[in-house]
């Protein structure tokens, strides 16, 4: 196993694409390692690519088994949902790097659990009412909006990315995402020097 590339940041940042994009680059020859969620499916989303969509039995039967990485909870208008990283075999299918989406308190477990050296941190960024206004857009286009969670994740992401917390996480490197493609150029080149300078194991 080589570096695990974490791609990170507040809700609305443009993750999700960035992380298709980057995850397609045959330049890059990344893998994946796909989360679990208990949180109800999103309109185009698809079981086993963006996330492992179960539910509280499956993963209370995982953490019993000792299976569980790393999980956060998150108490929301419509229910308690859970996002949890397992140790199912994904990260141990030969030699190579891997990209994960999450967020900085994942990325610290993650971090403990495999160890710093096998962690690539990429912080995602974007000014607050843009974010807000993708978010907006986005749920609108939902069959069932639901309003109060985005309204719940935004507020929540100020304390969650906080610039202490992302100081004690060690995040020196971030990227903006004004516009998709320049972004999308400067984390490719940055990840293929880091990921050329390291020795995969």
């Amino acid at each position: 196993m080589g570096k695990i590339v974490y791609l990170m940041g507040k809700s609305s940042t443009g993750k999700d694409t960035l992380f298709k994009r980057l995850l397609a680059d045959e330049t890059l020859g990344l893998k994946t390692v796909v989360s679990y969620t208990t949180r109800p499916i999103r309109d185009g989303e698809q079981n086993g690519q963006e996330y492992f969509f179960t539910d509280e039995k499956t993963y209370w039967e995982l953490k019993e088994q000792g299976r569980i990485v790393e999980d956060r909870v998150y108490h929301t208008f419509h229910g308690l949902w859970r996002y949890f990283t397992v140790d199912d075999g994904q990260t141990g299918q030969g030699e190579g790097n891997f990209l994960m989406i999450g967020t900085l308190a994942s990325y610290q477990r993650l971090k403990d659990y495999f160890g710093a050296d096998k962690m690539l941190p990429v912080m995602i960024e974007l000014d607050d009412g843009i974010r807000l206004q993708r978010a907006l857009n986005r749920e609108m286009a939902q069959e069932s909006p639901r309003y109060e969670e985005l309204c719940r994740r935004f507020l929540a992401d100020s304390e969650d990315f906080s610039e202490e917390k992302m100081a004690e996480a060690g995040i020196t490197v971030r990227f903006q995402n004004d516009n998709l493609e320049e972004c999308l150029s400067d984390i490719r080149a940055y990840l293929l020097q880091q990921l050329k300078e390291e020795p995969q194991t």
